[in-house]
């Protein structure tokens, strides 16, 4: 199989028109006219060229993606919609390797280039779902890099057994160590809090924590976070997900939130929620936090939603954030690119000479347009190898 390619007539972030020479998975050249007789060569027919899309938070076990329609009745406390999952996986019975294989392709043709999903991991399931994504981790490893987080979704202290599970879960191939709800779910923040970044600082890995909580009891949390991040050395290695509270305090504490995440480098993943107060994300952005985005749950039992398509994620994001300007909604591009590429340390990202080749292409005339069309990927370049083209996954 060649490793050269030769990417004609794309507008690399909606700029002049090039040509992109991919040798060996990296950009090795952009100009104008260029030529390579042994390079494979893609039309981009005009298209906008951006690095490959980030889904920095989703669930690949849990998807019901390319299964008959799923009627929904998922209670909404998050007590209740854990319950409602646990007993639909059961009378399903679907397999979490072909799950997860049926997003990972929708993804792709989507322009995804970078997962991180959470799987979950309890004294019910054990690592049945954590094997079946390390699976289809392998199987896509050419056109999709993956990171697992290991989610201890029903609890860690209240479910005995849990954290031994989460310990073998990294030993056998999860990356991150993953937290929920430390004071509503285990009812103990700091023991909580404790084990879970015991585990990562043990195994050396990164924490990604699930934090629904409102108000007071979420910023309770995130500065029990902050901490630990600290007292550890673990700056830039920690993401809270969902982080709502930073949305329902006041100014002066949300400053100082901020100052917490800025000194320790923690980032925020949100997925623009619609239904709850969330992170104030230009606030935020002009702090100087880092910010990525994610999926979250697509088509599962909690809900009906989602379709893994980053760029629609980045207009709902901006369109929750009341955002109208260009300039904001380009931001908001940047957060499913370079925001989730910073957070899961994708290195030599972008699109420029010596940049890793993870590229899509896009139609429109500029990204906010592409943006609000959710317009058709004309091509999914991953690692310098062609894995989707006009819509279709090729892998």
């Amino acid at each position: 199989m060649s490793t050269t390619l030769l990417l004609r007539n794309v507008r690399p972030l909606e700029g002049e028109t090039q040509d992109v020479l991919i040798r060996d998975g990296h950009i090795s050249r952009v100009g104008p006219a260029l030529e390579a007789p042994e390079a494979r060569v893609v039309d981009g027919r005009g298209g906008i060229l951006l690095p490959g899309l980030v889904d920095a938070h989703t669930h690949l076990d849990k998807t019901h993606w390319g299964q008959p329609w799923h009627r929904h009745s998922a209670g909404p406390t998050i007590a209740e919609r854990i319950a409602n999952e646990r007993e639909v996986r059961h009378r399903l019975g679907y397999s979490p390797a072909e799950q997860s294989a049926n997003q990972v392709r929708q993804a792709i043709r989507m322009g995804t280039t970078h997962i991180r999903t959470h799987v979950d991991i309890d004294t019910d399931v054990g690592l049945a779902h954590l094997e079946g994504v390390l699976a289809t981790r392998e199987r896509f490893r050419d056109a999709l890099t993956m990171e697992i987080v290991a989610f201890p979704q029903s609890g860690l202290l209240v479910r005995p057994g849990t954290q031994e599970l989460m310990a073998e879960a990294l030993r056998v191939g999860a990356d991150l160590v993953g937290g929920i709800d430390p004071s509503s779910m285990d009812r103990d923040p700091v023991g909580h809090l404790d084990r879970i970044f015991a585990i990562a600082d043990q195994q050396g890995r990164g924490v990604d924590i699930h934090l629904h909580e409102p108000g007071m009891l979420g910023a309770f949390a995130l500065e029990l976070i902050a901490e630990r991040t600290r007292a550890l050395g673990m700056q830039g290695r920690v993401t809270v997900s969902h982080a709502f509270c930073l949305g329902m305090v006041d100014d002066a504490y949300l400053e100082q939130l901020t100052g917490l995440l800025l000194d320790n480098r923690i980032a925020i993943m949100t997925h623009g929620p619609g239904h709850i107060e969330f992170p104030p994300v230009r606030r935020l952005l002009d702090a100087g936090v880092t910010l990525c985005c994610g999926s979250d749950g697509i088509r599962d039992s909690w809900g009906p939603y989602g379709n893994a398509d980053m760029l629609e994620r980045a207009m709902l994001v901006g369109f929750r954030s009341g955002f109208r300007r260009d300039e904001d909604l380009e931001d908001t591009l940047g957060i499913v690119t370079h925001g989730g590429a910073t957070v899961m340390e994708a290195e030599a990202y972008g699109v420029a000479p010596g940049c890793r080749a993870d590229l899509v292409v896009v139609e429109g005339e500029t990204r906010v347009e592409a943006m609000m069309n959710r317009s058709p990927r004309i091509a999914v370049i991953k690692n310098g190898r062609l894995v989707a083209a006009d819509g279709e996954c090729l892998i």
